[in-house]
């Protein structure tokens, strides 16, 4: 006969339910003790002891896989992700070995300038060595339970189980409810401008452990190297390296609960944020609390981009890459022309590739786009999938010894079942699709 099951003991219990709703932090790292300790509250609420948790090695190893996980450029040793990962076994125990032994120093950030879409100005980005990379991606496992517990629920960018659908979905529910009157809010160099000894003072209200501040520091201090000078940055958290979004969510966690706490329907994704109200008024006074919030945390509002704007009115508001207006929303110009510039790099006329191959580099970039865009009004799909048949009717006409862009007869020449044949993806029938199954 079998034996009854054994009773599972309550203490069990309550450990795997913990587990559970931190799923998403490292194991190497957060012991289902610690799990309890992070929900009922440690002493003085501050924590000790962590450096042990970055510098094991199992700890270093999970953190590289993250990294390699995210890709990225080399920093300025110019050692790759994978030439990293060949030489694991030896890399990993000396990094642990240094950071233990209280030796390690961060190399130099490498500077690498990234193109605004629509604008002329570039913005700055920060790429460290993959081996600092990993120790952020370590000291990152141990501080964002820490800090997460407590980040404010309108907070989107950055946190997990979090994203930007998330809080477009919740501006889409604010502005259904009538809170039209929108702060449409641009800090100005948010990242480059984060005053180290205010950023550090709010991580020791968590954090108590010495070693693991120190390691914090000597990042923020880290030399940034360019193309024509190098220097050590007083103040800023460079964008592109592992430890900034939870350094940017920590410095801007106040604000998210000020807002809570005075009553504003406020959504931020980063350095990103609107605040959604009832009236102008209301949107007015919002702002000018925001204003003051901001200056006294050495922060500068953008004077040309922070704005009041009625949601139903013809201006409408930009979003996460979505433009929103009269309860409607679709891409904004500036998500379509992206789109459309990386379009036009996968279909020029001289491009050499079969028909065939350049329909599946094109569908590549059609299902991610159309995945968080298709929330759409359906006519944005109905002319991007005519652009795009347009494209690659122009690299048929030009096979042909023909100039100029697909038009007139190309039409019957190459019908639209002619492209959905050789599996073009249409986004006006995706579209279809997801409403039809959203009705079901």
């Amino acid at each position: 006969m079998e034996k009854n099951p054994e009773r599972v003991p309550e203490g069990a219990k309550q450990t795997g339910e913990v587990r559970a709703r931190w799923a998403w932090t490292e194991p190497a790292v957060w012991t289902e003790r610690m799990l309890t300790a992070l929900e009922t509250g440690v002493k003085g609420g501050r924590w000790y002891s962590l450096m042990d948790k970055v510098y094991a090695e199992r700890t270093l190893e999970a953190s590289f896989e993250r990294v390699r996980a995210n890709g990225g450029a080399p920093g300025v040793d110019h050692v790759t992700i994978e030439q990293f990962a060949e030489c694991l076994g030896e890399e990993i125990p000396r990094v642990a070995k240094a950071l233990r032994e209280g030796s390690y120093h961060p190399q130099a950030i490498r500077r690498r300038w990234a193109e605004k879409l629509g604008r002329k100005e570039k913005r700055p980005l920060g790429i460290p060595t993959v081996r600092d990379r990993t120790v952020q991606a370590a000291v990152v496992a141990a501080m964002e339970p820490i800090f997460e517990r407590e980040f404010a629920p309108q907070s989107y960018g950055f946190r997990p189980g979090r994203g930007c659908k998330d809080a477009l979905r919740r501006v889409q529910n604010l502005l259904n409810a009538g809170y039209v009157h929108v702060v449409d809010a641009d800090l100005k160099g948010y990242f480059d401008n984060i005053p180290h000894d205010r950023l550090m003072e709010r991580v020791r209200t968590k954090i108590a452990d010495s070693k693991v501040l120190r390691l914090v520091k000597m990042f923020l201090k880290a030399k940034v190297m360019d193309t024509a000078a190098s220097w050590t940055p007083e103040e800023g958290t460079p964008q592109g390296a592992v430890l900034s979004p939870l350094l940017s969510n920590i410095y801007l966690d106040p604000l998210d609960h000020l807002m809570a706490e005075q009553g504003y329907e406020m959504v931020r994704y980063a350095d990103d944020f609107v605040i959604l109200c009832r009236s102008k008024a209301e949107a007015q006074q919002a702002l000018e609390e925001v204003g003051e919030w901001v200056e006294a945390e050495r922060l500068t509002l953008h004077p040309e981009k922070t704005r009041i704007v009625d949601a139903n009115g013809p201006e409408g508001i930009d979003f996460l890459g979505y433009h929103f207006v009269a309860g409607k929303r679709w891409p904004r110009r500036k998500s379509v022309k992206k789109l459309k510039d990386t379009i036009r790099a996968k279909t020029r006329r001289t491009n050499g590739h079969s028909l065939e191959a350049t329909i599946q580099d094109v569908n590549r970039t059609l299902i991610g786009w159309f995945e968080y865009f298709k929330h759409s009004r359906k006519y944005t799909f109905t002319r991007l999938d005519q652009w795009i048949r347009m494209r690659l009717r122009s690299i048929l006409r030009k096979r042909r010894n023909r100039r100029g862009r697909g038009r007139g007869s190309d039409h019957q020449r190459w019908p639209n079942a002619f492209f959905a044949s050789h599996g073009l993806f249409s986004l006006l029938e995706a579209h279809e699709r997801a409403r039809q199954s959203s009705r079901r």
